[in-house]
């Protein structure tokens, strides 16, 4: 894959952010890509919707993946750096490559992947740096709650 085939996969994921946010939720999307770029599954943040504090989009995105054996073919497309439980899922299911939306407003566990292994392709994109900067805007309590403090 390229960079190109990275980017489509970036839009596909900030549909799924602006999903979530229509929903009342945290703007954060993501989806995994097979081998030749098509989506194999897509997830948004959930944590306010059902109330689940582990229902981060990449968590949501895998577990919509369902059962499978080609994680290590697989790219995690994320709108927003992961954090340490997504990178961990990440690190566990021996997904080799994670491209990152934008790290600006919060910068997860891209140490700890890149220590594992994990190719890390920042796309540094102005659009997945808008969602986070409404976000702390608009509900900075919701912000403040979703990175722990």
């Amino acid at each position: 894959m390229d960079r190109a085939e990275y980017a489509r996969g970036l839009d596909e994921a900030i549909e799924q952010a602006e999903e979530s946010w229509s929903e009342g939720g945290i703007p954060i999307g993501s989806v995994l890509l097979d081998a030749a770029g098509n989506v194999v599954a897509r997830g948004h943040n959930r944590r306010v919707q059902d109330g689940d504090p582990t229902a981060h989009a990449e968590v949501v995105c895998v577990r919509n993946a369902r059962r499978r054996r080609d994680w290590s073919s697989l790219t995690l497309v994320s709108t927003l750096s992961p954090c340490p439980m997504c990178s961990g899922t990440a690190i566990l299911l021996r997904i080799p490559r994670v491209v990152i939306g934008e790290n600006r407003s919060f910068m997860g566990a891209e140490e700890w992947m890149r220590g594992q292994g994990i190719e890390l392709v920042l796309m540094d994109d102005e659009r997945c740096v808008a969602l986070m900067e409404r976000m702390m805007r608009e509900k900075p309590d919701l912000w403040a709650e979703d990175i722990g403090q």
